[in-house]
């Protein structure tokens, strides 16, 4: 049985004349935690936007299950729906806030909400767009450990978009580096071995935020 997931043949992502993202090709896996990282304006999000299919491609293509995106559906009944958000909410570890409202909640409760109702239909695939922006470091530590949790407990795929590397290093098993300035993916796979072999300079800069150098001149 086929194990990829999502297929990208030379995607090219932009806004009318602006390209952001060029000939990218890259596989993510069933069970795999896939992250999209790179600095800021490599179109890390309008990747996202495309393969959720709210941005189309400005060239190439890709495919989802082996077929066209989109072309599956599926219906619950309400009371259907209702069963499963009560188990998500409990899977997430917010059993007993059912009947809180949002303004109830801590942040990371919100988040750990939203990731609820994104798996209360049981996907296949879950995509997060920067999860941890907005919380604070323990909250961001808690948030990794339930991805890691759900990853291994459900089997889900989750695809994210971050820059933090703590939460790259903590959660990926797959991952591409988007490069603003060539426009390309010039790095992929496990983050701890691309580390070890870093293909470029500027790969390197990121995954040490330049720590490594600035030790050397200390």
């Amino acid at each position: 049985m086929n194990n990829i997931l999502i297929k990208s043949k030379n995607l090219t992502v932009g806004y009318g004349k602006k390209i952001l993202l060029k000939n990218a090709d890259f596989e993510v896996k069933k069970g795999d935690i896939f992250v999209i990282m790179g600095g800021s304006g490599c179109g890390k999000s309008s990747l996202l936007k495309v393969l959720t299919g709210l941005m189309e491609p400005l060239n190439g293509s890709f495919e989802l299950f082996g077929i066209d995106y989109g072309s599956q559906y599926t219906s619950y009944s309400d009371k259907t729906i209702e069963e499963l958000v009560h188990l998500k909410l409990a899977l997430v570890g917010l059993s007993g806030y059912e009947d809180y409202y949002p303004s109830e909640i801590s942040g990371g409760m919100k988040k750990r909400a939203g990731l609820a109702r994104a798996l209360a239909l049981d996907p296949r695939i879950v995509y997060f767009d920067e999860p941890s922006a907005g919380l604070d470091p323990i909250s961001s530590s808690r948030l990794d450990e339930l991805m890691l949790e759900i990853s291994a407990n459900l089997g889900t795929t989750l695809v994210v978009v971050t820059h933090e590397l703590e939460s790259i290093f903590t959660i990926a098993n797959n991952s591409i580096y988007l490069d603003a300035e060539t426009k390309t993916i010039t790095a992929s796979g496990n983050p701890h071995e691309i580390l070890k072999n870093p293909p470029n300079e500027r790969v390197f800069q990121f995954l040490t935020r330049g720590k490594n150098n600035e030790k050397g001149t200390e």
